[in-house]
């Protein structure tokens, strides 16, 4: 039996590691809130400093009109391909404060899994590939491949300025192959690897149907209601059988190829287990596809706020003059982010009632994701998987979005995605952990995986055609 490059490392380092994620967490770098924009910067300088100890060059911040990004590299592989990983060290406010149970800046380990805001989503997941380069370049003095790393600080709001980011420095970042630890795995016994990402869409609306909110008794069934507006809006939206009602929704998405959909049943999903990680909610969505196939190869609508009227408590009554909703619409390759925001306009101008002032605003868009199974760099790491978790990865996708499709369209790379979350890490919600199981085999992982692309490099396609499959 091989012995894994860095498996020793892991088990001799493990406290030392474990202190540096720490420090590293207790920044709380919450890049959706303005009054946390000093934590943000000193997150990335945080950052900045560990790959300066490490022996990374070329260390600097990348500024942007928003937060800042990360970069250094390791260039002294002659004739190896380069490699770029991107991760991000922003993360998510912590609301509800209440739920958690230990503080979310206060990392805090129990029963073999670290407590913290940013454990998993994306700090862990960075801060592994810096453990790597520390280990090998102390080991042996280098590293197999050339690598450059980019850790944004605007991932959770968006990243607004990213694409414009990737055109400014495009030379600086060009790679051979992106490796994105950003993703989940389908458990800790069935590894998998994700293989592409939804895109999305989101929308403001505000309804105004008169200046002021009315007297329900003076004006009630005699004007425009903007609650009811809102509700006919909301109920809008789909079709009985679940379907998005937008002309044109469906035009560019290809039928799911035979293989794709004998792959995601083949994967063991029981629908008590996936209730219970949705915190009790039934399944519902689009008629015809299972749950799997409605989350990673499907696109969708989804109401994500909706306020209007008075909901404090007992009763007032008025006719709300004013409502406004929130809607998302996660997109599958090939649909295009501007084409469905053009779609959702025609719709809201047919199904908006006469005298009814509605304005829309634009939320940001992301295009949606996918590298092909069969590509050699996800071999690549597919061999890795197997060997670090002894069973060979199962191909899955991610229902959520992110600028990986950004990042492999400008610098015209293939993406490939090494993450070792877990569904119940609770990522964006209280109680966020990373399984500290998953997270020394993340290390040992990506150490497998520089060997293992510096053997294969010559062999990477700078283009990835999709062919086909959705």
């Amino acid at each position: 039996m091989v012995e894994l490059k860095l498996a020793r490392y892991v088990e001799h380092a493990r406290a030392e590691i474990l202190e540096r994620l720490d420090a590293w967490l207790r920044i709380p770098a919450i890049s959706a809130d303005p009054a946390h924009a000093n934590d943000v910067r000193a997150s990335a300088e945080w950052c900045a400093a560990e790959m300066c100890t490490i022996g990374l060059e070329h260390v600097q911040l990348l500024e942007t009109a928003g937060h800042p990004s990360v970069y250094a590299d390791w260039l002294h592989a002659p004739g190896g391909p380069t490699v770029l990983v991107y991760g991000h060290h922003d993360v998510q406010p912590v609301d509800p404060l209440s739920e958690w149970i230990s503080p979310p800046f206060e990392p805090t380990i129990r029963d073999g899994q670290l407590f913290a805001r940013g454990a998993v989503d994306d700090k862990g997941q960075v801060l592994y590939h810096l453990e790597v380069i520390r280990a090998l370049l102390a080991q042996d003095g280098r590293l197999p491949v050339n690598v450059k790393l980019l850790v944004e600080g605007e991932e959770e709001v968006g990243s607004p300025h990213f694409e414009a980011l990737l055109a400014e420095y495009r030379e600086l970042l060009y790679a051979d192959v992106l490796v994105v630890s950003d993703t989940a795995m389908w458990s800790e016994a069935v590894p998998s690897m994700c293989t592409g990402m939804r895109g999305l869409v989101a929308f403001d609306v505000s309804l105004r149907t008169a200046s002021g909110d009315l007297h329900s008794g003076s004006f009630g069934g005699a004007v425009r209601n903007a609650a009811h507006v809102a509700g006919d809006l909301v109920a809008a939206l789909h079709d009985a059988n679940g379907g998005v009602t937008l002309p044109g929704f469906y035009d560019a998405v290809l039928p799911m190829p035979d293989a794709v959909r004998d792959s995601i049943a083949s994967l063991p999903f029981d629908a008590d287990t996936f209730r219970a990680t949705a915190n009790g909610a039934a399944p519902t969505g689009e008629a015809g596809y299972s749950t799997l196939e409605r989350i990673w190869v499907r696109p969708t609508a989804e109401v994500t706020g909706i306020a209007a009227g008075y909901a404090g408590d007992g009763i007032k009554t008025i006719v709300p003059a004013h409502a406004s909703l929130k809607i998302t619409f996660r997109l599958v390759p090939d649909q295009d982010p501007a084409t469905v925001a053009a779609a959702f306009h025609h719709w809201l101008d047919a199904h908006v009632p006469d005298g009814v002032d509605a304005t829309v605003t634009p939320e940001g868009g992301v295009a949606p994701a996918l590298t092909p199974v069969d590509h050699p760099a996800v071999a690549a790491t597919a061999r890795v998987i197997e060997r670090v978790w002894g069973v060979a990865p199962r191909f899955t996708r991610e229902g959520g979005s992110g600028p990986e499709e950004a990042l492999g369209r400008v610098l015209d790379a293939p993406v490939v995605f090494l993450g070792v979350g877990l569904p119940d890490d609770q990522i964006h919600a209280p109680n966020e952990r990373i399984v500290l199981e998953q997270f020394w085999k993340g290390i040992v992982a990506v150490g497998e995986l520089w060997f293992e692309l510096a053997a294969v490099g010559g062999s990477i396609p700078r283009s990835v055609p999709v062919e086909g499959e959705q």
